[in-house]
């Protein structure tokens, strides 16, 4: 495993990515229920129902269940309309090209292996995919859309309507509740099931927390972990959303290579 964090080039044209003001309304559409609902309560319940390892009781193999998320298309996504498996194979291959480590081309590939909230659980979009932020204190401006947060009963809560809320500051993110999503899932699902390191766990769970690593919002939450984590997060990021532009992947041909990098990684079935 490298010690030291590369960097990748951004196109010429970032700027056209994650435009959510010329987003279609179904984005958001998506964005406003994601807003409204993602509250305190709803992320613990949401938690201990979908995390906690004694409820997640469908056993499957990674490839399988990243194979099986094919037909899920991302409603909060303005980006792309590819394939789950499209997408996945997009952002391996950018960073398999720049030479990063074997463990950081798999975590692109499963990145986004919690979206089987949706296939499996039957969680709505709202509450799986799109940006996440924290619950329990107030909603950043940084946040997309945070005008949509108006009806969030949170928003007046005399605790979580302030800025440390139920949180004491510097307590580190891995104290502090993110709105609910296929990251969070994720994590949990491969946390202790898995060969990957530390770095690629942080890329996973918070690869959608844009408002802390693209806006640099509730750093008074973090700690010296999240910070030394914070640089690997970074480097993750562009081969996730900028991959978006790239062409289609040969899925055909790059399955077998990924089909056995995945089986290296991930060796066991897992509890979703």
């Amino acid at each position: 495993m490298t010690d030291t964090v590369a960097t990748t080039d951004k196109p010429t044209d970032e700027h056209s990515f994650r435009n959510y003001r010329d987003a279609p309304k179904h984005v958001q559409d998506f964005y406003r229920q994601n807003h409204e609902n993602q509250t305190l309560a709803f992320v613990l319940d949401m938690k201990a129902r979908y995390c906690a390892p004694e409820n997640r009781r469908h056993e499957m193999n990674m490839w399988d269940m990243t194979e099986s998320l094919n037909s899920l298309v991302d409603d909060s996504d303005p980006d792309t309309s590819l394939s789950q498996m499209e997408h996945a194979m997009q952002t391996a291959e950018r960073i398999r090209k720049d030479a990063h480590p074997e463990w950081m081309v798999v975590t692109g590939f499963i990145h986004d292996a919690g979206k089987a909230l949706a296939t499996l659980h039957g969680v709505p979009q709202w509450a799986v995919v799109g940006d996440t932020f924290p619950v329990g204190c107030a909603f950043s401006d940084a946040i997309i859309f945070p005008e949509l947060f108006e009806n969030n009963p949170d928003r007046t809560d005399p605790v979580n309507s302030t800025p440390n809320g139920i949180y004491e500051e510097g307590c580190g993110l891995d104290h502090v509740n993110l709105s609910f999503g296929h990251d969070e899932y994720l994590y949990h699902v491969i946390k202790d099931d898995s060969r990957l390191p530390e770095q690629a766990l942080a890329m996973i769970r918070f690869h959608s927390f844009y408002a802390w690593h693209r806006e640099g919002a509730y750093t008074h939450l973090t700690n010296e972990h999240d910070r030394e984590m914070l640089p690997w997060v970074h480097t993750f990021n562009p081969y996730d959303l900028y991959s978006k532009g790239d062409e289609r992947p040969d899925v055909q041909k790059l399955e077998p290579y990924y089909r056995e990098l995945v089986e290296k990684y991930f060796p066991h079935p897992l509890h979703w």
